[in-house]
C-alpha cells in the first residue's frame, strides 16, 4: 500500500482488497476488472471514484443482466472475442428429466472415466434435508460412492471444508488421483483441469443462467471433448 501511494509500484494485481479505504494510488491510470459479473454496483462505484479520468476495461465471459444493460444503454465501448481459446472443445449440453435417463447419464460418465477422463458432479447445497436429497453434496457423494460410482475414486468438495482440505482435494483432482469430484459451486471460477470433460449438475433449476454458463466453462478445457 505504501508503494502504491508513493508511486514505487507500477502495477498491482489483487482482489476486492484494492477497493478498501486503506488503499490509495498516487497516479492511477488504468483499471482492468476480470470476472466483471462478480463485482457489485458499490464495487464499481468505488472504482470510478479512484480517479475521475481513469481508463477502465472490464472482462467477462458470463454477462449477467446488469452487464447486458450497461453494454446496451450505458456508456461502454464493446470488444468481442468470438473464438474459443486454442485447443478448447465445444461443450454439448443436455437435459436429463427422468430416472431412466439419469441411469444412462451415470453410465455415460463411467464410460468417460474408463477412457481416462474425469468428471464433476455439482450440487446446489452442502447438507441434505433427507436421506434421498439429490441437491445436497454430502448425500450425493455417499450415494454415488456406494452405487453408480462404486470402485471409482470419488471425492467431496465444498465451502465448509477448511482451506487446506479444499486445496488438497483440488490438487489430487488436478493430478488425476480422483475420478469424480462431487462439489458445490466452489469450483465455479478459477479451476482449470483440462482432463475433466463431463459435468452433471444436480437440480439445475436452483442455479441462475450466469452460474450455469460459468460452471459449464470448467469442462472441455483441453483436447478432449
Amino acid at each position: 500500500r505504501e508503494g502504491l501511494e508513493n508511486g514505487q509500484v507500477d502495477i498491482v494485481v489483487g482482489t476486492h482488497a484494492i477497493l478498501s479505504k486503506q488503499t490509495n494510488f498516487k497516479n492511477l491510470g488504468l483499471v482492468i476488472v476480470d470476472e466483471e459479473q462478480r463485482f457489485g454496483v458499490t464495487h464499481k462505484e468505488k472504482l470510478k471514484q479512484l480517479r475521475a479520468d481513469v481508463h477502465m476495461l472490464t472482462l467477462t465471459a458470463t454477462p449477467i443482466p446488469r452487464s447486458l444493460c450497461l453494454t446496451r444503454f450505458g456508456d461502454l465501448d464493446i470488444s468481442l472475442i468470438r473464438e474459443l481459446p486454442p485447443g478448447r472443445q465445444r461443450v454439448v449440453t443436455s437435459r436429463v428429466s427422468d430416472p431412466g435417463q439419469m441411469a444412462k447419464a451415470w453410465d455415460f460418465v463411467r464410460q468417460q472415466i474408463a477412457k481416462g477422463r474425469q468428471a464433476y458432479v455439482v450440487c446446489p447445497r452442502v447438507e441434505g434435508q433427507d436421506e434421498d436429497d439429490n441437491a445436497a453434496a454430502e448425500t450425493v457423494f455417499q450415494h454415488l460412492l456406494s452405487t453408480e460410482f462404486s470402485g471409482l475414486r470419488v471425492a467431496l468438495l465444498h465451502g465448509r471444508m477448511n482451506r487446506e482440505q479444499r486445496h488438497d482435494v483440488m490438487d489430487r483432482f488436478r493430478n488425476h488421483e480422483i475420478d469424480v469430484l462431487v462439489s458445490t459451486t466452489v469450483i465455479e471460477v478459477g479451476v482449470n483441469v483440462p482432463n475433466a470433460t463431463i459435468m452433471v449438475i444436480q437440480q439445475a433449476e436452483r442455479f441462475g443462467l450466469a452460474q450455469l454458463h460459468q460452471l459449464r466453462g470448467r469442462i472441455c478445457r483441453g483436447r478432449f471433448q
